[in-house]
């Protein structure tokens, strides 16, 4: 089949089809006399796991590596729960990342009294470097530093709002 049919036919486009022929992770396509790509079934297996593994958020190294387990007959399932529980180490760390950034901006949202004045807290705690306390962000998030940067708790609107709760 044309790269038009694998493409279709896997759910992947042709550009990322491409791609993934040009870095190694799908094999190098047969040939037409024409020299247009030709594409077997087997290919379009393939492509549609890349598709699903990148569904999970796995990146292209691990995929490649899943690859190789998924071909492998003699392949030892240890060796794909392990990268499987690599991932989800990973995407707990994230979600545990995007939580601390939820709760940093929610409480600077709580910090902001929303009227017609043009002071924001909001927008002083973002110019100084940070969404609020211990939020990592760019590399040294994944560095495992951590900014601070955080509204005082004593600043005059929080108190009221706390007080509410």
């Amino acid at each position: 089949m044309n790269i038009g049919q694998a493409a279709k036919a896997s759910g992947v486009s042709a550009k990322m089809l491409r791609y993934y022929e040009s870095i190694g992770l799908l094999a190098k396509a047969g040939r037409t006399a024409a020299g247009y790509r030709v594409y077997s079934d087997r290919d379009v297996n393939t492509l549609r796991f890349i598709r699903r593994a990148r569904d999970f958020g796995l990146p292209l190294e691990r995929i490649k590596l899943l690859i190789g387990l998924w071909q492998d007959e003699n392949r030892a399932s240890a060796d794909v729960k392990q990268i499987a529980l690599e991932h989800t180490a990973e995407l707990r760390a994230k979600i545990d990342q995007l939580t601390r950034m939820c709760e940093a901006l929610e409480r600077l949202a709580i910090s902001c009294d929303g009227g017609h004045r043009p002071e924001c807290p909001i927008l002083d705690q973002i110019a100084e470097g940070g969404l609020g306390d211990d939020v990592p962000h760019g590399r040294r998030a994944e560095q495992g530093s951590r900014t601070r940067h955080s509204v005082p708790e004593d600043s005059g609107h929080f108190r009221e709002q706390r007080d509410e709760w």
